[in-house]
């Protein structure tokens, strides 16, 4: 099929580590807290928290800034650097 595993040195695959942090805190600051009664339920909250972590919630790896805003910054920028080549 094509599967390439990738590691970042001996037996230490790395590139996971953001998503798997995204879950950690999903996990310890929304889903444990909480009790589900059905699964949409779960789902709704899950993506209640995605718009939170992306949209809301300071990040101290960005310097506290929010992920969408980092982007949002990160556009900016590449539009400047296409216009001035």
């Amino acid at each position: 099929m094509g599967i390439t595993i990738s590691m970042d040195g001996k037996g230490r695959a790395t590139d996971n580590s953001c998503i798997e942090r995204f879950w950690r805190s999903a996990k310890c600051e929304r889903i444990y807290l909480n009790e589900y009664h059905s699964i949409s339920e779960l789902i709704t909250d899950v993506d209640d928290y995605i718009e939170f972590y992306n949209h809301r919630r300071f990040h101290e790896t960005l310097a506290y800034k929010k992920p969408m805003d980092v982007y949002q910054e990160n556009i900016k920028l590449n539009q400047e650097k296409a216009k001035a080549s």
